[in-house]
C-alpha cells in the first residue's frame, strides 16, 4: 500500500509512467573537504562546483567505518558490518573470518532489479573474498602478502546486468577489468581509470543501438572510482598543471595538518591526491553534459558521495578509519530537478540509512528487508518535514574481533569515540566541533556530563544493532 502522505507523482509507475534513473557515483578515500563548493581544501572542481548548484549539498553524511569494503557492504545492504558479515576489509587475510558479502544477502540491487531497474556496475567492487584462481588471473599478491582483487561470479553480483568490474586492484594507470562470466577474459587497458570508466559509463547512458539495456526500462548506474585513493603518485601528469606553483604549505591548509612522522608524506602527496580530484571532477563534467544533450537531466537521480574521507596530515594521520571529520565526513551532492529541492542540509545521514533512502527515491519505499538497520530519509531530501537524526555511530572493527575496535557516535555538535585497547583498557575522545572545528582537543575530561550522554546515546544504537562491543 502506497504511503499517503507520498506525492501524487510518486506512486509506483504505470505503463506509461516510469522511474527515475540513477547514477551514483562514489570514488574512493574523497573527502568532503575537497569539494571547491565547501571552501576547504584550495581543490578546483568547477563541475561539481555546478553540480552542487543545481542539487543539494548534505553537510553531515558520515562514513559509519570508514574502510572501503563495510562500507560498500553497508551500502548494499542497509546493515552494520557486525551484521552483514564485512566489519573489515575482504583480502586473502580476512578470509579465514568469512569476510566478504554473503551471496544471499538481499541488497540494493536485488530490489532495484524487482522494481524493474536495468542496472551497471563500473569500477571498484571489494566485496568478495579472493580465491587461489585469483591470485593468477588478478592483481596477484601485495607486498603486504595478501591477494586483494578478485574475480565477482556472476551468481555474486547480485543482480546487476551490465558488469564492467574488478575487486580491488591499485593500478590507476593501467587497470583491468571483467564482464562476463569467466576469469580468463580479463580486460586491460592502458589508460588512467577514472577516465576509462567514465568512458564507459558514457557509453551504457548512450545506449547507442539498444547495445547496454532495455531503454523501456529504467537505469541505475554505480560508478565506483579508485582514485583519489593511494597510489596517489598514479595520476596523468597533465592533471597538475591545476596546481602548478603551489608548495605544499599552499595545499595543506588546515590547522590541524600536522607534518610528522608517516603523515610526513602528505607534503609530497597533497598534489597528487587534489590532482586525482579535479581529473575526477572532469569526468563527471562529461556526465553532466551527456545527460543535458540525452535529454535525461531531468528524469535521473545523480548523486555524488565517497566511502569515506582521506586525512592527508591532519593530526598527523593519512588516510582513514578514525572519527575525525576529514576520515569520517563524506561529500554528498544530490540533484535530481524538481524533486529534490535546491540548497544545503545539515541532514544527518549514516552509511546504512543510503540503502532504504535510495530506494524510497526510486518509488521503492518499503520495499527493503525487514532486518535492514538504515532508515529512509527520501521524505527529507524531497523537502517534507520529518523526524531528523540526531545523531549516527562510528564504528571501527577489527577482522579477527568485531567487538573490539573503535565506537563512537557524532551530533551536529560533538564527534565522540571510544578506543578499546588489545589490554582491554579505553581511551575517550571529545570534540565540540562547533567551538573547535578542527578538533584540536579532547575536551572529554572537561565535559563529563556530555561523555556521560553521549555514551547513553551510542549504546543505544549499538544495542539497537546487536553490536558485539556491548558484550565483552
Amino acid at each position: 500500500m502506497l504511503d499517503p502522505r507520498r506525492p501524487a507523482w510518486y506512486a509506483f509507475p504505470t505503463m506509461s509512467d516510469r522511474r527515475p534513473n540513477l547514477i551514483y557515483v562514489f570514488p574512493d578515500q574523497f573527502r568532503q573537504q575537497s569539494l571547491g563548493c565547501m571552501n576547504a581544501d584550495p581543490v578546483v572542481t568547477p563541475n561539481l562546483d555546478r553540480l552542487a548548484a543545481e542539487g543539494r549539498v548534505l553537510t553531515d553524511v558520515v562514513s559509519t567505518c570508514p574502510l572501503c569494503s563495510p562500507y560498500r557492504a553497508m551500502l548494499f545492504t542497509g546493515k552494520y558490518p557486525h551484521a552483514n558479515g564485512v566489519p573489515h576489509n575482504c583480502n586473502s587475510e580476512n578470509k579465514q573470518y568469512g569476510i566478504e558479502l554473503r551471496a544471499d544477502e538481499r541488497c540494493l540491487t536485488d530490489v532495484l532489479h524487482d522494481a524493474g531497474y536495468h542496472q551497471a556496475y563500473i569500477g571498484k567492487w571489494h566485496l568478495d573474498a579472493p580465491t587461489e584462481a585469483d591470485e593468477k588471473w588478478g592483481e596477484g599478491r601485495r607486498g603486504d602478502d595478501k591477494v586483494w582483487d578478485t574475480f565477482t561470479r556472476p551468481e555474486r553480483r547480485h543482480h546487476v546486468d551490465f558488469w564492467h568490474s574488478y575487486g580491488c586492484c591499485d593500478n590507476h594507470l593501467r587497470p583491468h577489468y571483467w564482464e562476463g562470466d569467466r576469469i580468463e577474459d580479463r580486460i586491460d587497458v592502458d589508460e588512467w581509470s577514472v577516465k576509462h570508466e567514465a568512458d564507459v559509463a558514457l557509453d551504457y547512458i548512450r545506449n547507442e543501438g539498444g547495445r547496454f539495456r532495455d531503454a523501456d526500462k529504467p537505469f541505475a548506474l554505480f560508478l565506483a572510482h579508485n582514485p583519489p585513493h593511494t597510489p596517489f603518485e598514479q595520476v596523468p601528469e597533465r592533471l597538475l598543471a591545476a596546481y602548478e606553483g603551489k608548495t605544499s604549505d599552499d595545499l595543506l591548509n588546515r590547522p590541524n595538518v600536522a607534518l610528522e612522522g608517516y603523515a610526513h608524506s602528505a607534503a609530497k602527496q597533497v598534489k597528487n591526491y587534489f590532482a586525482a580530484v579535479t581529473g575526477i571532477d572532469e569526468q563527471i563534467g562529461r556526465i553532466l553534459d551527456l545527460l543535458d544533450q540525452q535529454g535525461l537531466a531531468d528524469d535521473t537521480i545523480v548523486i555524488f558521495t565517497a566511502d569515506h574521507g582521506e586525512m592527508m596530515g591532519s593530526h598527523a594521520l593519512m588516510h582513514k578509519n578514525v572519527w575525525y571529520e576529514e576520515s569520517y565526513l563524506v561529500p554528498f551532492i544530490i540533484r535530481w530537478p524538481g524533486k529534490v529541492p535546491v540548497g544545503r542540509d545539515d541532514l544527518l545521514v549514516s552509511t546504512p540509512d543510503l540503502m532504504p533512502t535510495l530506494l524510497g527515491l526510486c518509488g521503492a519505499a518499503g520495499a527493503a528487508p525487514e532486518d535492514v538497520h538504515g532508515r529512509d530519509l527520501s521524505p527529507a531530501l524531497l523537502g517534507e518535514e520529518i523526524e531528523r537524526p540526531a545523531s549516527g555511530l562510528y564504528m571501527f572493527m577489527k577482522a579477527d574481533d568485531p567487538a573490539g575496535g573503535n565506537r563512537g557516535v557524532r551530533t551536529h555538535r560533538y564527534t565522540f569515540a571510544v578506543c578499546r585497547k588489545d589490554d582491554g583498557t579505553e581511551e575517550t575522545f571529545l570534540h565540540d566541533n562547533q567551538e573547535d572545528p578542527y578538533q584540536l582537543q579532547n575536551v572529554a575530561a572537561e565535559r563529563p556530563e556530555v561523555v556521560a550522554e553521549l555514551t547513553a546515546e551510542m549504546n543505544r544504537g549499538l544495542e539497537r544493532t546487536g553490536d558485539p562491543w556491548l558484550k565483552k
